[in-house]
């Protein structure tokens, strides 16, 4: 099966604080993923840590994985997105990603199956947004955003809404 996407759209992000944990390939489990990763946020409760720093109202109070290439490294956070100057808590770490336009895809699909993850939706959305005549940044950020209401609730086939996007020139 394959997530569908039910929208693709752009919006402007204003310059962020991206708060919570920086892993590499090193951190994948055995399915290449980084979901025991998601499971041991959840079980310690680090996103409700992070909440109560109120986060944007742009950002809709989602968690994010975000996704990047430094120094020939790639990188996935687990995290939150905040103004700028947000304080960062112990235990966390923090990347600051400037001012920007965003193209968001909205994969429609159900969570257990891993229809939503990978490089085949990914491509999919990337293929959007090429088709709408955007541009990728240059190395740019990818990100997952669990929208508390789209991804946390699945509709009666059991499937969610994962927003997938990637900042753009």
């Amino acid at each position: 099966m394959a997530a569908e996407i039910v929208k693709v759209y752009q919006e402007h992000l204003p310059a962020l604080r991206l708060i919570g944990k920086r892993y590499t390939d090193q951190d994948r489990d055995a399915v290449g993923s980084f979901g025991e990763k998601w499971g041991e946020w959840v079980a310690s409760g680090w996103i409700d840590e992070l909440v109560n720093l109120g986060p944007l109202p742009e950002t809709e109070g989602a968690s994010y994985g975000m996704m990047r290439m430094e120094g020939g490294q790639f990188e996935y956070w687990i995290g939150m997105l905040f103004p700028r100057d947000t304080q960062v808590p112990e235990g966390y770490a923090h990347a600051d990603i400037a001012e920007g336009n965003v193209g968001i895809c909205w994969l429609y699909g159900s969570d257990d199956n891993g229809e939503l993850y990978g490089i085949d939706p990914h491509n999919q959305c990337m293929n959007q947004l090429a088709e709408h005549g955007w541009q990728l940044k240059e190395n740019p950020w990818f990100f997952e955003k669990y929208h508390p209401q789209r991804f946390a609730s699945p509709d009666d086939k059991g499937k969610v809404i994962l927003d997938y996007g990637a900042y753009l020139r």
